[in-house]
């Protein structure tokens, strides 16, 4: 389906100020590099990820994701015209109620506002773009608020005090060797009718959809009472992330009438360097052409991808003009890819 009539009406984003480098968490898991003569530089060396930004332990997804919104606002979007808030990401301040009413009050929306979270891994954020971008397309609101925060500290302090234990082997600790690769962050988009807004603006395009779930045990993460835990197999997940993302792209190259060489710019989920090189080889995409911010950010779930397309433009606001491929995926497995035009 087309999303021909729906435009990105604004973008904002807020990042926690404590940054943690990869040295960083290599210093704190010391006990295991020492009992396991892991040599150091080595997390920096696999991922790409020299460092990542956490809020404090207790500094809840509704938060992150309402510093993002209220910046959003404050670049002239007008609160009482938003038809609908979504809060998309995996985290959450609790199981009831929704996250997005907490997004809600502390943004001071009105009352008129739906409000609901959607939540699929990593992939919720473009799944909201897609759902409620369809609402918007066949009329059924004008404008929706998508919010995203993710905090990953409670998941890499606790995965730090698991790999200290005095009984961890080097194989014992490849599960949870992805964790130390996330990141925090928050972002906010404002997505409307195209009649709605007055100025130029890009505009979201075809979007496809591919899903193995036979692979859905590769990735699984919960909460341990207060805390969060984390595994992947992330061998295997790279292997069948890869082969879902190429189906996924076979069927979005032809909804878009687009080969490879199209597209001007390519934002892919943050995950680290080896998972950008494999996706790049697969789909022969020109890395040239990607923007990342691993490096700096980490993998911050649902947050990375919109949050990355989000810093390209403010990095270089021709973006905002380009063929823009967003290719996502998420554990479960599934991938959801969009295309954006000028």
């Amino acid at each position: 389906m087309s999303l021909s009539n729906v435009v990105i009406e604004g973008m904002a984003y807020s990042l926690p100020q404590k940054i943690y480098t990869s040295a960083d968490i290599e210093n704190q898991l010391s006990p295991l590099y020492e009992k396991l003569n892991l040599p150091l530089g080595r997390l920096a060396l696999m991922t790409g990820i020299e460092e990542r930004r956490l809020w404090p332990n207790d500094f809840k997804p509704s938060e992150a994701s309402s510093e993002a919104g209220i910046k959003l606002l404050k670049s002239g979007i007008k609160g009482n015209e938003v038809d609908l808030l979504v809060h998309c990401a995996v985290c959450r301040d609790r199981l009831e109620p929704a996250t997005a009413s907490y997004v809600h009050r502390r943004m001071e929306l009105g009352g008129s506002t739906q409000i609901l979270d959607i939540s699929n891994a990593c992939l919720g954020f473009l799944n909201a773009l897609v759902l409620v971008g369809s609402m918007i397309e066949t009329g059924q609101i004008r404008r929706a608020i998508l919010v995203s925060g993710e905090n990953g500290a409670p998941l890499v302090q606790k995965t730090i005090q698991l790999l200290n234990e005095n009984s961890q082997t080097r194989k014992s600790i490849k599960p949870f060797f992805a964790n130390l690769t996330i990141g925090a962050g928050a972002v906010a988009w404002s997505i409307a009718h195209r009649d709605s807004v007055l100025k130029e603006c890009p505009t979201l395009g075809y979007w496809t959809t591919e899903t193995d779930t036979s692979h859905n045990e590769l990735c699984e993460g919960d909460t341990s009472g207060d805390e969060l835990i984390m595994q992947t197999d992330s061998e295997e997940l790279l292997h069948a992330g890869i082969s879902v993302a190429e189906r996924a792209w076979a069927k979005f190259l032809h909804v878009n009438d687009w080969t490879p060489e199209i597209p001007e710019l390519v934002i892919t989920h943050q995950v680290g360097k080896a998972h950008s090189k494999a996706v790049f080889e697969a789909l022969s995409i020109n890395p040239s052409i990607s923007y990342s911010s691993f490096e700096k950010l980490g993998n911050c779930g649902s947050v990375s991808l919109p949050i990355t397309y989000t810093l390209a433009c403010e990095a270089n606001p021709q973006n905002l003009l380009r063929k823009t491929a967003l290719l996502g995926i998420g554990s479960g497995l599934s991938s959801l890819m969009l295309s954006i035009n000028p």
